[in-house]
């Protein structure tokens, strides 16, 4: 806690400077992250994706594609992640009548956890599944982005049901 009784701002430093979290004196543990969001869209732009009707190709295995190397890329986007060493990467899709739900899995052994990652990963794979359809459904709208569950490090395990 900080001196008003706050939560310590870990990304910045003694004067107040955004500084990257020194995780060098952590040990390195099993991690995971499980991040979800949907795409909403027109019942005919997920008939098309179902049917395999989207003429720029099969739109769940470029998004499935675009999630992994998302992952693979946070820190390369989100300024004060860690690069990581990504041991596994799963995009998994429920399509329904009039939405896409992305779940994205990530596992690491690391210093420090896998939250970004999953979260990025899903949010690329929605932009991609964005990008495809367009043409058919300007109207799409992609929310409900969130953190399912975490295990591993310091802070324990996180899970949003619980």
């Amino acid at each position: 806690m900080n001196e008003t009784g706050g939560p310590e701002l870990t990304h910045l430093d003694a004067a107040g400077h955004a500084h990257m979290v020194d995780v060098l004196s952590k040990e390195k543990t099993r991690r995971r992250a499980v991040a979800q969001c949907s795409v909403s869209m027109s019942e005919q732009a997920a008939s098309a994706i179902a049917n395999g009707d989207v003429v720029k190709g099969d739109v769940l295995a470029v998004a499935r594609v675009a999630g992994i190397q998302a992952a693979k890329r946070t820190a390369d986007l989100i300024p004060l992640c860690h690069p990581l060493m990504i041991g596994a990467v799963s995009i998994e899709f429920d399509l329904e009548e009039r939405s896409v739900r992305i779940a994205a899995s990530v596992e690491t052994l690391e210093r420090t956890g896998v939250e970004m990652e999953a979260l990025t990963a899903c949010s690329v794979a929605a932009l991609t599944i964005y990008d495809m359809c367009k043409s058919i459904d300007k109207g799409m709208t992609i929310g409900e982005l969130t953190l399912l569950e975490k295990t591993g490090g310091k802070s324990g395990t996180y899970s949003r049901d619980e």
